[in-house]
């Protein structure tokens, strides 16, 4: 997989000032200057976007996208207005959450979801029925977010299946939507059952075991059997991909994080973790975004109380 190793500041007077004519602007300088300095085979596509305005004066903004084979990754530059000087990493509206492009990009609209609607913290977790760290969090999510966050919590699923390396999973998150768009309070018990069932299930059986379990749920046998067989919900799937595939990456000290390339990848309140976190590790950072948020609360109650001086006081 493709990880772009970029420095904080790339101070490239040095070369670029040698010969004024060159300019990181000019997309076939930028591009072998790119591939000079990282590691990449030259079977790695690259390409550069047109320059566009900045949030900050003097800088430009450019996105580079890096392609090998059904691998990609995109990263943003900013170049100096002159061309001289290039900077790598992440702008932050200290206004915003610093996860405000990720927020910006997700979407839980018609997402299945469980725990209250006016819950603080936010989880939005893209998985994979057929995928074992899927299985592993969903278990934990599932038996300890209601118990130790009944309201303060609550976790919406998008689908992303793997379909490279995971056969059935496509049809499995079709099921999962057929089944949310004809009974929604099935749909979660849909997910713990696949989990629980995922060794049991192959390519070759994998429509007879979802028939089994819509039987055993009082779904309408005919019509949801007819949404599985003609796939009637994939365009719904292939949208969460899509969008999973679209949300920007993250710079976080020193360690370039992906949009959603792998499974399972939560986002906290627009913050990524990927993998299959410990449920320890996943509840502290549950924690400290609840934390932050109280703290941040204090910090503008006090900053905008108005006192009235009294008498009583002096």
């Amino acid at each position: 997989m493709i990880r772009s190793i970029l420095a904080a500041v790339l101070c490239a007077g040095s070369l670029l000032a040698a010969d004024s004519a060159k300019t990181a602007l000019d997309k076939t300088t930028l591009e072998a200057y790119l591939r000079h300095m990282l590691p990449f085979a030259p079977q790695v596509k690259m390409e550069i976007g047109d320059p566009q305005p900045s949030a900050v004066q003097g800088l430009k903004k450019i996105t580079v996208r890096y392609t090998y084979r059904e691998f990609s990754e995109t990263s943003t530059l900013y170049v100096s207005n002159d061309g001289q000087h290039i900077l790598s990493g992440d702008l932050f509206n200290i206004a915003k959450s610093p996860f405000q492009a990720q927020l910006d990009k997700l979407s839980t609209a018609g997402a299945p979801s469980f725990g209250p609607a006016d819950a603080p913290v936010t989880l939005v977790v893209f998985g994979d029925f057929e995928c074992p760290l899927c299985k592993d969090e969903a278990k934990a999510m599932r038996a300890n977010i209601p118990k130790d966050y009944p309201k303060q919590v609550r976790v919406f699923f998008r689908d992303f299946p793997l379909v490279q390396i995971h056969p059935w999973a496509m049809t499995a998150a079709v099921a999962g939507r057929c089944i949310y768009q004809e009974k929604p309070a099935a749909f979660w018990d849909y997910y713990d059952w696949i989990y629980d069932h995922q060794s049991d299930i192959t390519t070759d059986n994998v429509k007879s075991k979802i028939g089994e379990f819509a039987g055993a749920h009082n779904l309408q046998s005919m019509e949801f059997g007819r949404c599985v067989d003609t796939q009637a919900t994939e365009k719904e799937v292939e949208a969460s991909l899509a969008e999973g595939k679209s949300i920007p990456g993250l710079q976080l000290a020193g360690q370039r994080m992906n949009g959603v390339d792998s499974t399972p990848t939560t986002y906290i309140d627009g913050l990524p973790v990927v993998g299959n976190v410990p449920w320890d590790s996943l509840k502290a950072l549950i924690d400290k975004e609840l934390d932050y948020q109280k703290t941040a609360k204090q910090q503008a109650e006090k900053c905008c109380t108005v006192g009235i001086p009294s008498p009583l006081k002096q």
